[in-house]
């Protein structure tokens, strides 16, 4: 388990462990049964729009579990962070190569403007988070992109990304649409701007070649 001091205005512990390390109960307990998680299931940009709408959340479910591997310990890759508060699962982060999502449109600015291959599964990408609503604004967001970094990192990724809203004081936003983070978020955690995906969104980077996670 990664431990992580909390931030003054979170004294509890957080702790953060490759999926495959947590329960499915743990998993399905931070998505809920109500709302957009539970629908999605972490699937949109996994697959093409039909795979996706199509099946029934019982089948994206079984989809997200093949991925995760959670409760196999053993299993060598898994596709995401579970985080927990004292003990109780309150936090999901989707990272993995970048290459596991065809349906990420960010990325694409990525692509055409550096020139990098589509199929370069050295780099990583961090697409997605979950926090249930009781537990949201405690840090939980901040220190799983540091623990995705650090994750990336140590299985081998030249670079992670992510592509981020950009979120002004006073500005209200709807959860879903920061469910991709914030531009504040991951540059506390060393990512830098390197295009602007929309008005609203950017892509955010580290080059682990370049510089290592702190």
């Amino acid at each position: 388990m990664i431990h992580l001091r909390p931030g003054p205005a979170d004294p509890a512990s957080i702790g953060i462990v490759p999926a495959n390390e947590a329960s499915w109960e743990d998993l399905q307990a931070i998505f809920g049964v109500r709302g957009y998680p539970a629908y999605c299931q972490c699937q949109l940009f996994k697959v093409g729009h039909a795979q996706w709408t199509a099946p029934t959340v019982a089948e994206r479910m079984e989809r997200l579990r093949a991925e995760t591997h959670c409760g196999y310990p053993s299993a060598r890759i898994t596709s995401g962070l579970v985080a927990y508060l004292d003990g109780e699962p309150v936090g999901w982060c989707a990272v993995e190569p970048r290459t596991a999502y065809p349906r990420l449109p960010p990325a694409r600015v990525a692509w055409s403007e550096r020139g990098e291959e589509r199929d370069d599964a050295s780099a990583w990408a961090v697409t997605c988070f979950v926090t249930p609503a009781g537990f949201r604004r405690r840090g939980l967001t901040r220190a799983l992109v540091k623990a995705a970094v650090e994750f990336a990192c140590e299985r081998g990724a030249r670079a992670i990304e992510g592509y981020p809203m950009i979120t002004e004081p006073g500005q209200e936003v709807t959860w879903g649409e920061t469910h991709v983070g914030t531009r504040n978020i991951f540059e506390a955690a060393g990512f830098t701007e390197v295009a602007r995906a929309t008005l609203r969104r950017v892509v955010m980077r580290i080059d682990f070649r370049e510089e290592r996670p702190r």
